[in-house]
């Protein structure tokens, strides 16, 4: 198959172009269901003449509709987008820089999506999509899976099948609070992702950084203990990867803990942990929740996180991470990785 794939692009290479952005386009318009014309060009650097033209040529093939509420999929042009999806990845280049990235990093897998979220909305739906699909793979019965908290997070609770296939999932908060927004808690999230998946959930609610004097009496609390009971026998974690400052601001750090941030080089974060250029970990925050050395006896790690501008921040954090680890991403991302990959080759 591939050796056919690879036959036509050189017989035809401008077919490859082509078909990607009507792939692009049919995607567009099934994540957003019923996008107006000027936004689905805006959103694609689509020229108003190019935009008339391909979605003309995509309702002649019957693969979307087109009334007053925009433009929106029809079920053979959802047909046609599960079929090219491997086609797609593959004459993209995605593929390849699937297979670079996995090796590079040195984990279990790595899942690239289209778009760039720094600029791209519907990148983030596909992301959501992509892991509730991998996590939908992975899941059994009786699994125990801790959620971190984030939009992105968030978001793939929204993507997951509702459905009670499985029995006795019980997901739970992998630290406490981080911002102010309730939402995106990982206690809210993981209720959310149990509402979705006929499972349980349990809650962590104490802050997310604590003093000294706290941590040491939460940890006695039974309640307390019963959690890190679970951490020891979870399953799946979920997790984003935030820039460094990034996060320290949403923590609301002092400024005096931003500068030592700055000083010792911090690029990303995870788990409370702050990780230099080299993977080590330079500062942590005194939390309840999934420890560092936890993680290297989890069955699955599911990491999620895009845009051009997390390139260093997962670089960092990949020069660590457990083998075990899935990482899904989008082409800003993975893009910016290969650049900054190429230039330490």
């Amino acid at each position: 198959m591939d050796s056919f794939l690879g036959a036509q692009l050189k017989l035809m290479p401008e077919m490859s172009d082509l078909l990607q952005k009507r792939y692009r386009i049919l995607q567009t318009i099934q994540l957003t269901k019923g996008i107006g014309r000027r936004v689905l060009g805006e959103q694609l650097s689509l020229t108003e003449r190019e935009t008339r033209k391909e979605l003309d040529a995509l309702r002649t093939q019957g693969l979307i509709e087109v009334s007053r509420e925009g433009a929106s999929i029809t079920a053979e042009g959802n047909e046609v987008l599960t079929e090219l999806k491997e086609v797609v990845r593959l004459w993209s280049g995605r593929s390849q820089m699937e297979l670079m990235l996995k090796k590079y990093l040195n984990i279990k897998d790595v899942i690239i999506v289209p778009g760039n979220v720094d600029n791209d909305t519907n990148t983030s739906m596909l992301l959501s999509q992509e892991a509730a699909k991998y996590l939908e793979s992975i899941l059994l019965n009786e699994h125990i899976i801790a959620v971190t908290g984030g939009s992105t997070i968030a978001s793939i609770s929204h993507a997951m099948t509702e459905s009670s296939r499985w029995k006795d999932l019980l997901f739970i908060a992998a630290r406490g609070g981080v911002g102010k927004d309730v939402r995106l808690q990982a206690n809210t999230i993981a209720s959310l992702f149990a509402s979705k998946m006929n499972g349980s959930y349990r809650t962590l609610y104490i802050p997310d950084r604590l003093s000294e004097e706290a941590y040491m009496t939460m940890k006695k609390e039974p309640f307390i203990q019963e959690m890190m009971d679970l951490y020891e026998r979870t399953n799946i974690i979920i997790h984003g990867i935030g820039d460094a400052l990034e996060m320290a601001k949403r923590r609301n750090s002092s400024d005096e803990e931003i500068e030592l941030l700055r000083s010792r080089g911090a690029v990303s974060e995870s788990f409370g942990y702050y990780f230099n250029n080299q993977g080590e970990a330079v500062h942590h925050i005194r939390t309840i929740g999934v420890q560092l050395n936890q993680l290297q006896h989890i069955e699955h790690l599911l990491a999620v996180a895009g845009g051009a501008k997390k390139a260093n921040a997962l670089i960092s954090y990949f020069k660590q991470a457990p083998l075990q680890t899935v990482l899904v991403t989008d082409e800003g991302a993975a893009n910016e990785m290969m650049k900054v990959i190429q230039k330490n080759i």
